[in-house]
């Protein structure tokens, strides 16, 4: 009887050790078959708002086959946006184009230093140098509407009110899309906004930027100029400061663009 529990024992045993072996060659497999693959999109969104903000593009970069990826920010540091948004970067397969949006841009200027991150795609985004806080890129110019409309909480959290949304943030969308907007956006912490980057991406990777001339969260002349200053391929949509609410094929666009370039380069 124990003669036959020993065998049963090393039975199992190489059965496991069968399953282990087998499951490492098939994600070896897969790890080539992605190295093939078009890269990744991982799309950070900006204050104010959350993952859904993207939720127009995404079905369109799904469509064409794209594996995409929303990140979740908490907007209570810079640093935990980072590290969120670097989290799903090692998620992905293979590489990445990394998109951020407002707030977003000084993410993944921060965490798109990162060998899989192959390009950055800005949407009306922030772009900071290197030692440079989100805070300092905006005294270049007068603030806009929007930023006066802004209301702190008493935990010094920073959000819309619901006529802000409407009238500064998505101005060119529904009116029943705004509410929801208003109702679903993140607060973010005033602090993030001095919080410094260590890096900016932007030196060592292509980028491309939508400006939206309508913005007013972000004055359209600030885009222009972060997007000179970065060597970014340039795309301008006569939009608020979400495009990817109101011309979301066209973000989607701008993103397959820097997606196929990177494909093409491999």
């Amino acid at each position: 009887m124990l003669n036959r529990t020993l065998v049963s024992v090393a039975l199992v045993a190489m059965g496991i050790t069968a399953n282990t072996s087998a499951f490492a060659a098939q994600s070896a497999t897969q790890g080539t078959a992605a190295d093939s693959q078009a890269p990744s999109v991982v799309i950070v969104h900006g204050a104010f708002a959350d993952g859904s903000d993207w939720a127009k593009v995404i079905p369109i970069l799904q469509a064409k086959g794209i594996k995409v990826q929303a990140v979740q920010n908490g907007l209570n540091s810079l640093a935990d946006d980072v590290a969120a948004t670097r989290r799903a970067i090692r998620n992905q397969p293979g590489k990445v184009v990394l998109v951020g949006h407002s707030w977003g841009g000084t993410v993944i200027t921060e965490a798109g230093a990162n060998d899989k991150v192959s390009a950055l795609v800005y949407v009306a985004a922030f772009a900071p140098d290197a030692g440079q806080s989100t805070e300092e890129v905006g005294k270049a110019v007068p603030p806009a509407p929007g930023i006066k409309r802004l209301v702190a909480d008493a935990d010094g959290y920073l959000s819309l009110p619901p006529d802000a949304v409407a009238s500064d943030f998505a101005q060119d969308v529904p009116a029943a899309q705004a509410r929801v907007m208003a109702a679903t956006q993140g607060p973010i912490q005033s602090k993030a906004f001095a919080e410094k980057t260590t890096v900016a991406a932007w030196t060592t990777r292509p980028s491309w930027f939508i400006v939206s001339e309508k913005d007013r969260m972000i004055p359209p002349e600030l885009e222009r100029a972060m997007a000179s200053k970065i060597g970014a391929k340039v795309t301008s949509l006569p939009t608020s400061h979400v495009p990817q609410q109101s011309r979301p094929a066209d973000v989607a666009k701008v993103i397959l663009d820097a997606v196929h370039t990177v494909q093409a380069q491999r």
